[in-house]
């Protein structure tokens, strides 16, 4: 049972000035009523709102749990851009205030759960919103729907894929700069993948080592799974009648990184725990991504349908971003599609309850005319 929405009173409370907090947060000070921006000092927290530009538009406070209790009222939005294991403790913290909850991070299995007491308590968990997972799944969403409508209820077997990464917009040798925790980009490598192909589930333990050759645009790239994509099939909404071939969520890396990166791959698979943390910050110290190293991000997201009488469907959207030298593409894109869906929830657009981005058709709207209308376009190649 979803009980009736509490509504946002407007204000907004950012936790966390790490890289991701970039220039989307002017954007929530400009839609918001108020925003307190929560840093591990009030230090850091002013720093990140000068940096930004945003001097005397926001507040700055040092975040503790009995201070953020305090200054969170019924309605308001906390937005956490803290580690995703915090998380938890935050969504808590906004049940017991009433609070409606945000994040550009994956969805976790106790985030999932306990949104199911947002949802009676008729409050918003708004997860998935930034850019991978967040602006990839309103084109996912998208594309499954042009589809519907060109097909009908005719059965067709179906391949959809869905890559995203980031890297140096002026390659070298390594054919990567570390933009965030080295450690979790050590980590990440090292967490199995599961998808569709050729109509079976497949599990890689190892999916850098299943890395595949792809063109876009006339550019050379190498694809690969990431984490598990099978649930997003069912989160996607892919029609009962669909049968689907393929079905792949994964990340896409410069041409020539497996061969720069083979070493790292062998200590991944022989080192200890302490020695792969050596190693990543080994790695962060030699490839640093710096104000003079400006990165590039390219998403690639594509639905190919077929019916039994022959008849082909296919639609795909493509972005190519890179930064500058007023803002990295990363930090931007992340900021920006997170601020649109918190523009949606500000709005009383969204339900209570969780929401992976949006699947509501006149939401995902509302949200890429926001990305559009801050810069952030998406090629359409869709009939």
């Amino acid at each position: 049972m979803t009980s009736t929405l509490i509504q946002p009173t407007g204000r907004v409370h950012w936790l966390g000035t790490g890289l991701s907090t970039g220039s989307g947060l002017a954007l929530v000070c400009a839609t918001a009523t108020g925003t307190t921006v929560w840093g591990r000092t009030r230090e850091k927290a002013q720093a990140c709102l000068e940096r930004l530009g945003l001097g005397g538009q926001a507040d700055a406070r040092e975040l503790g749990w009995d201070a953020l209790a305090e200054g969170v009222r019924p309605g308001d939005l906390v937005v956490s851009m803290l580690p995703a294991a915090e998380h938890p403790a935050v969504l808590r913290l906004c049940l017991r205030q009433s609070a409606h909850f945000a994040s550009s991070s994956y969805v976790s299995a106790e985030v999932a759960e306990l949104a199911a007491d947002a949802r009676r308590a008729g409050l918003v968990v708004l997860t998935d919103a930034g850019l991978d997972p967040g602006i990839d799944h309103l084109l996912a969403h998208r594309l499954v729907q042009a589809a519907e409508k060109a097909l009908g209820d005719t059965p067709a077997t179906v391949s959809f894929t869905s890559y995203c990464g980031s890297f140096p917009a002026v390659p070298n040798d390594f054919r990567y700069r570390f933009s965030w925790a080295p450690r979790g980009v050590l980590t990440a490598l090292g967490t199995p993948a599961r998808f569709v192909e050729g109509g079976r589930e497949r599990t890689v333990d190892r999916p850098y080592r299943a890395a595949e050759k792809i063109t876009l645009g006339g550019e050379p790239f190498e694809v690969y799974a990431n984490r598990d994509s099978i649930p997003y099939i069912t989160t996607y909404q892919f029609p009962k009648f669909w049968e689907v071939d393929t079905f792949v969520r994964g990340t896409v890396r410069l041409d020539g990184w497996t061969d720069a990166w083979q070493p790292v791959f062998t200590q991944l698979e022989n080192g200890t725990a302490d020695e792969i943390t050596a190693l990543a910050a080994r790695l962060a110290e030699q490839y640093p991504a710096t104000s003079e190293d400006h990165d590039r991000v390219v998403m690639f997201v594509r639905l190919e349908a077929v019916t039994g009488d022959g008849a082909r469907w296919a639609g795909e959207y493509t972005m190519d971003v890179q930064g500058d030298a007023t803002e990295n593409a990363t930090p931007r894109l992340v900021s920006v599609a997170l601020a649109g869906g918190l523009a949606e929830l500000l709005a009383g657009r969204l339900s209570a309850g969780l929401h992976q981005a949006t699947s509501d058709p006149d939401s995902i709207d509302s949200w890429l005319d926001f990305l559009s209308a801050n810069g952030v376009v998406c090629q359409e190649y869709v009939p």
